[in-house]
């Protein structure tokens, strides 16, 4: 049975309460459909880019973009990474979406093997390793960290699975999604592919933080900035069997928390742009008819005369402007007109 060992420390404490203000934030605000089309698809290009590059992919961010733009047929190694990263991103994006995902074992496989497409032999994808690895530090040229035996790896991920659907409504969910991302990388399930396939994994966790606007969200940026430092924290060293009752998840969550600390202030910082640009920029008039649709459900020009001094005409361009901004939707006609956020 997998029992992790973790200390709620002040540090960590502070992390997460820091989290929960910053998606409070995010979550009060809402914003045009198109910006928020138009940020998902660079989130999911700064991903593509530093998750690769934690492992080694030498295209730098520019050439990332244009190859997710373009999608050529005749691919390096390299450019078949970024390219199954994202594919494996739109799918866990549509599937958190809808609401319809559950972490397990088939998952995982599926997600693996997109990750790894055309780039190991095809016997290798979506399956758990059947051979012993290990892991080499390539600045000493030895080996560092030798993981769990290849008959044992079923039986971790599942007790590894077990763990989060035992706890996934009693244990805060940065904590929960932290466990699964080390105890992912120090299981190492497969040949090829763990660090992305644990990043992407670990997203669906994420997901419970209950952001609104979490398709922005690419926390692997942070370790991207700093790889050494995010190998030293999420790995571990020496033989499994050795290590596994000794070790203290507390000094990565902590560092796990600050990352998604660091990238949410970066979606805040885009979408604070955003805000403040003359096309987008909602007067204290706008906001009033957001606030009022929050509370009650919808609202009528009636309604909004009440709350404003505008004109009619003004009114109808106070509605136009929301509208163009994909925030509300127009109902009704004549006098039964209503108003209400767009589904």
């Amino acid at each position: 049975m997998f029992e992790p060992k973790y200390t709620i420390s002040d540090r960590l404490l502070h992390n997460i309460k820091k989290i929960t203000e910053i998606v409070s934030d995010l979550n009060n605000r809402r914003f045009s459909e198109v910006v928020l089309v138009e940020f998902a698809k660079k989130a999911r290009g700064v991903s593509a880019f530093a998750s690769t590059s934690i492992e080694g992919n030498p295209l730098p961010l520019t050439e990332v973009k244009k190859i997710l733009k373009n999608k050529p047929e005749n691919v390096r190694d390299s450019e078949q990474e970024v390219l199954n990263y994202n594919r494996a991103l739109i799918e866990l994006d549509n599937l958190i979406k809808s609401k319809k995902i559950e972490l397990n074992l088939s998952l995982i496989l599926k997600i693996q093997q997109i990750v790894i497409n055309d780039l190991i032999e095809k016997h290798r994808q979506g399956r758990i390793r059947e051979e012993s690895v290990f892991v080499n530090d390539p600045k000493k040229n030895k080996a560092i960290y030798w993981p769990p035996d290849h008959k044992d790896v079923a039986l971790l991920l599942r007790e590894l699975i077990e763990y989060i659907d035992h706890n996934r409504h009693k244990i805060d969910p940065l904590i929960l999604a932290g466990i699964f991302h080390k105890q992912f990388v120090i299981i190492h399930p497969f040949i090829d592919g763990n660090g992305r396939t644990t990043r992407l994994l670990t997203k669906i966790l994420l997901a419970d933080l209950g952001l609104n606007t979490f398709n922005l969200f690419s926390f692997e940026n942070y370790y991207n900035k700093n790889v050494t430092k995010y190998f030293q924290e999420v790995g571990v060293l020496g033989n499994y069997y050795d290590i596994k009752d000794n070790i203290d998840f507390t000094t990565w969550l902590e560092y796990f928390t600050e990352g998604i600390i660091d990238e949410l202030f970066r979606v805040k910082k885009e979408l604070d742009k955003e805000i403040i640009s003359p096309k987008t920029e909602l007067k204290d008039y706008h906001k009033q008819i957001i606030d009022f649709i929050t509370k009650h459900g919808f609202i009528t020009d009636k309604e909004y005369a009440k709350l404003t001094k505008r004109a009619k005409p003004t009114r109808n361009l106070d509605f136009r402007k929301l509208i163009d901004l994909d925030q509300i939707e127009k109902l009704g006609k004549g006098k039964a007109t209503y108003y209400k956020f767009k589904s």
